[in-house]
């Protein structure tokens, strides 16, 4: 069986489809290249936390299309999305993810730039002569 979530950060969107498989291979392709290939290592621990909380690390095929945003923001996106997937296999991941954070989505996004200023806030400097 295949489960599909959607996760979102900043201007990220990931798209995730986990398929449950019997032998212990744990695949992760992101937009059609390995995990390594895609994020600097550092970047992995992010991805896999929800994963290693519920102790299932090599137990799923996952398949991720994400676009837009930076590497820390598709991490993140990602993240939510494999943990919304889970909670939808099993019900009881819910109540140590949700303690761990990981089921919030985080809603902060870039501020838009006004006219007559020179950034969201940033005003041009005022001469009074």
């Amino acid at each position: 069986m295949i489960y599909h979530s959607i996760g979102r950060r900043k201007r990220s969107l990931a798209r995730i489809y986990l398929k449950i498989k019997k032998l212990e291979n744990g695949l992760i392709t992101i937009n059609s290249k390995k995990l390594d290939q895609y994020f600097p290592k550092y970047v992995h621990q992010k991805i896999l936390y929800p994963i290693k909380i519920v102790n299932k690390l090599d137990q799923f095929d996952i398949n991720i299309k994400v676009f837009g945003g930076g590497f820390h923001g598709q991490a993140e996106a990602i993240r939510l999305a494999i943990s919304r997937v889970l909670c939808k296999i099993d019900i009881k991941y819910r109540s140590r993810l949700k303690s761990e954070g990981l089921l919030t989505r985080d809603s902060r996004e870039v501020e838009r730039k006004k006219f007559g200023q020179k950034k969201a806030r940033k005003k041009y400097q005022f001469s009074k002569r």
